[in-house]
């Protein structure tokens, strides 16, 4: 099962195999096209084709096989949840470019499985990889039967499928990232339930003004939610204020100690996380920063949340 993987780094990583699985787990697979009902059809400018959700349909074995596959390929801590979309395109249809970055609790990682038998160039249906939103495809991916395409979203991931002339059937295998969790999203989403930065110390509004005259708006939202998120967790102005600059992108006052530092960086990654989406490598890059260190008592719930052991 997924065997012989062959990993792509341009235009964004991703891995292709020419035989996904075995005949009789194809098998398995194709029955759930014969079904008629429940699926949900989209018929967009930009995203034509029918859904259902097929999980439920397939053996609990072969979903836990496919899982500990995909967690060796990627390396990434996936996991037990995981979510299996039909597919199907009918002639005349097409699937706009676009990036499937991973927004807050979201699926992190995909894997596509083709199930279209005897595919010829005429059929269309050709997977497009791009390097922007408004480039020319850099590579091209042919829907044969049992092949397989995954990668790990982020934000740079744009692709495209080409139009159909033939119905063209595909699995869509959807995975988690243990540190972006729907667990996760609940959780942020409370600690910046009610957002109103009229909460936050006096104290830091020169800095705010300062800062307003000078960086874009997007930045000094995400500096003003990482403060909201100390003022929260109960920190002194001092530390509220560091969190600011921290986040914007200037430079700070004098240190607070271990706990201070620790809390401005879990502080700026749920601000990020609530504002943008999940960002793989930001995310080990604070991992990096932060395992081995105290784990300080308010702190808790989230760093536990944030990077799960």
């Amino acid at each position: 099962m997924l065997s012989e993987v062959i990993q792509h780094s341009k235009p964004f990583p991703y891995f292709l195999v020419t035989s996904a699985f075995s005949d009789e787990q194809c098998a398995v697979l194709e029955r759930v096209f014969l079904h008629d009902g429940d699926w949900q059809h989209r018929d967009g400018a930009f995203y034509r084709c029918a859904l259902r959700d097929i999980t439920a349909e397939i053996p609990v074995e072969f979903l836990g096989e496919v899982m500990n596959r995909m967690r060796v390929i990627t390396g990434l801590p996936l996991t037990d949840q995981i979510l299996v979309t039909a597919q199907r395109m009918t002639p005349g249809q097409i699937i706009g470019i676009h990036s499937d970055r991973p927004l807050l609790g979201y699926e992190s990682v995909r894997l596509v499985v083709q199930l279209n038998k005897q595919w010829q160039p005429a059929h269309g249906g050709v997977l497009q990889l791009f390097e922007s939103s408004d480039g020319e495809a850099v590579s091209h991916v042919n829907p044969g039967y049992n092949e397989a395409f995954g990668f790990v979203l982020h934000k740079d991931s744009y692709h495209a499928v080409t139009q159909v002339t033939q119905e063209r059937k595909s699995l869509v295998f959807n995975f988690w990232h243990a540190a972006n969790t729907p667990e996760l999203a609940a959780h942020v989403q409370a600690i910046f339930a009610r957002l109103h930065f009229s909460e936050l110390p006096d104290s830091l509004n020169p800095v705010i003004t300062a800062a307003e005259q000078d960086l874009p708006e997007d930045t000094t939202f995400l500096a003003g939610t990482t403060a909201i998120a100390l003022q929260r967790w109960g920190y002194a102005d001092e530390i509220v204020i560091n969190g600011y600059l921290y986040s914007a992108g200037l430079p700070c006052q004098s240190a607070s100690g271990t706990e201070a530092w620790a809390a401005i960086r879990l502080a700026d990654w749920v601000a990020r996380l609530y504002r943008d989406s999940f960002d793989l490598t930001r995310w080990e890059k604070l991992r990096s920063e932060l395992v081995g260190t105290e784990v300080f008592t308010r702190l808790l719930p989230t760093w536990r949340i944030c990077i799960p052991e």
